[in-house]
């Protein structure tokens, strides 16, 4: 008994120890998100417009005919002449003779359509702060599959402390009288108000 309840104890410090920033983290951008109407927003928007050399323009579209990804010369030109930076996989939508290339990211939006015909190339990004880029981690969006990969296994972490720490309040409970009302107490709380109050 003893060293089931130890293995059980000691899975649910390792969960808590692995949970810890990634609790902080969402707790915290919970709150976040439900007074995002109330945090004045920073809005940074930065405009390019220009055109492509037309020899690196014509060297590119004779390779692809009809290209959805910039050529590594050219992502090298509008990163050093532009400060544009995107990534190499990075696929767009080609509608002949504009190619549209989507990069939004976490706190931001960044968006560059390019006529291939004449080389003028239009790149627009907002940049919405910090607390917009933690609010999205939170929410996922634009953060990549990484960060999707760590969001999963930190809820499976977190469902692993929850589970042991159920069973930790199990075990001690009649040690302690108010463990049950409290755990029921805590469980009524959220379902009462969805019932109640969500409509």
């Amino acid at each position: 008994m003893s060293a089931s309840l130890g293995s059980v104890r000691q899975w649910h410090w390792i969960s808590a120890a692995l949970c810890l920033a990634g609790m902080l983290l969402f707790a915290i951008t919970g709150i976040t998100l439900n007074h995002a109407a109330d945090i004045p927003a920073s809005l940074e928007v930065i405009t390019v417009e220009a055109r492509v050399p037309q020899p690196m323009l014509k060297q590119w579209l004779a390779q692809n005919p009809q290209p959805q990804r910039l050529s590594p010369p050219l992502r090298a030109w509008l990163a050093n002449r532009h400060d544009i930076s995107m990534g190499k996989d990075l696929e767009g939508e080609w509608d002949d003779p504009e190619l549209y290339l989507s990069m939004a990211g976490p706190g931001q939006d960044a968006w560059l359509a390019l006529d291939t015909q004449s080389g003028e190339f239009l790149y627009e990004k907002t940049d919405r702060g910090w607390v917009a880029y933690f609010n999205d981690l939170h929410k996922g969006r634009d953060s990549g599959a990484v960060w999707r990969w760590f969001i999963d296994i930190f809820a499976a972490a977190c469902v692993v402390f929850c589970v042991t720490g159920l069973i930790l309040l199990w075990r001690q409970s009649s040690n302690r009288l108010t463990t049950w009302p409290l755990t029921t107490l805590g469980m009524l709380i959220p379902l009462m108000i969805m019932l109640i109050f969500i409509h």
